[in-house]
């Protein structure tokens, strides 16, 4: 029975049960973080041979010499791979350092600047710029456009993207510059697009003429099974649709290889990028080509990444796994929760009752466990309902996620009896 459906007594005895439980729970003095999605340690070792590359083999396969400067689109031997791995044109991918948020960032900043390649000013000189924001969604792009002081508005998401109907009213409005999404085991949902989806964001109409779809595909191969997922080439589809400009599409190899060690990758049309490059030249004289060389030999091919990915998969997919058994053995009957079970990625959503999301990390806190903070999966850490915790089980050892979760579970039981008033 759900904690609604109970009688007043039975109500009670469960109340009482969960508060000795918390107790026993404080009294265990813990020290577990389930804040973040990082690489746990033995995901990291995987790499390790990555170390010892490119050694004294450091020219590209065209005969570039990597240790020297140049060359903006990174060297052909990693955008080849990435470009098959994407199922891009390889001419449209080009290869950067380490983090896809840097670019990103610079391309959102620049667009502010300078205004981009479709814009009749900058955006700075904009009465207003607002940006569209599919929620529960990436905390870090969300800081990007409040660092800018964009309008950021929700949209809800939904089980195959965005609601589309509430986007395609929004970008009526010439204010509303871009749009953030993460299509493929989406953070923190982790929930893939479908190609309706994208066709349709390709497709819309919209008022500003230099509006731009942020498509970061962080997680195109994070798979927690051996089933990796077709990657939609959304600059066709835009292409086709006659808004070839439409789509920055973003990837990396972050939590493939190592963070902040690794390579970014943006891919667009062949106008974005000329535009992209007349900034970068000025930024910098090219990216790390040896870093780049480096995982190009480590790779080897698009199946060589896939084959280190169903690594990853083999030790992060139990932690999964033991996330999803915890919550529906300890709260499943209750009515008080729901949850995402994802197919890949690194995060899964929670949604406790309305409310008392906040509580539910304060009481965990107070027990030994960090959470993100309630709100963090929404542009400006503003949950209107206050129901979201986002869960990242990817850094602890599964003993220690048992033992959080098991915990996380006491405390979202504790929280909705004391919303009751019990």
């Amino acid at each position: 029975m759900t904690l609604n459906e109970l009688a007043p007594e039975a109500l009670a005895d469960l109340a009482a049960k969960v508060r000795a439980e918390y107790e026993e729970l404080q009294a265990r003095n813990l020290k577990l973080d389930l804040t973040r999605g990082k690489p746990a340690s033995e995901q990291l070792d995987i790499n390790n041979e990555l170390l010892a590359l490119p050694g004294e083999n450091f020219r590209a396969k065209d005969g570039t010499d990597c240790r020297n400067y140049g060359n903006l689109k990174g060297i052909a031997d990693i955008r080849e791979i990435w470009a098959e791995l994407l199922g891009l044109p390889v001419e449209l991918v080009y290869a950067g350092d380490s983090s896809s948020l840097n670019i990103m960032f610079d391309l959102v900043s620049w667009s502010y600047i300078w205004g981009n390649n479709d814009s009749e000013r900058p955006w700075k000189d904009e009465e207003k710029v607002k940006w569209v924001c599919p929620v529960p969604g990436y905390d870090r792009h969300f800081t990007i456009t409040e660092t800018l002081g964009f309008e950021m508005i929700n949209v809800p998401m939904l089980e195959d993207g965005p609601d589309m109907d509430a986007v395609r009213e929004l970008v009526k409005d010439p204010q509303v510059k871009g749009m953030w999404t993460v299509p493929v085991f989406g953070n923190p949902t982790g929930i893939t697009f479908s190609e309706r989806v994208a066709r349709e964001l390709a497709e819309m109409e919209t008022a500003a003429p230099d509006f731009r779809i942020v498509w970061d595909n962080a997680y195109a191969v994070h798979v927690l099974g051996n089933k990796f997922p077709e990657v939609i080439n959304v600059l066709e589809l835009a292409e086709q649709a006659g808004n070839p400009n439409r789509f920055w599409f973003m990837s990396s190899t972050s939590k493939i290889t190592f963070a902040g060690a690794g390579v970014a990758f943006f891919a667009s049309s062949a106008e974005n990028l000329a535009w992209y490059t007349a900034k970068a030249g000025v930024r910098g004289i090219g990216p790390n080509k040896l870093n780049q060389l480096a995982h190009a030999q480590y790779f080897g091919s698009a199946e060589g990444v896939r084959a280190i990915m169903r690594k990853h998969a083999a030790s992060i997919a139990p932690k999964f796994q033991s996330v999803l058994e915890i919550l529906e053995n300890r709260l499943g009957e209750h009515g008080v929760a729901t949850w995402t079970r994802p197919e890949g990625g690194y995060f899964i959503s929670l949604d406790v009752v309305d409310g008392t999301a906040a509580r539910v990390v304060e009481l965990a806190r107070e027990a030994g466990i960090a959470l993100t903070e309630a709100g963090s999966s929404f542009p400006l850490h503003e949950d209107p309902d206050n129901r979201n915790i986002r869960l990242a089980p990817t850094l602890p050892p599964v003993e220690e996620v048992e033992v959080a979760m098991d915990g996380v579970a006491t405390c979202v039981l504790l929280a909705a009896v004391e919303k009751l008033g019990v």
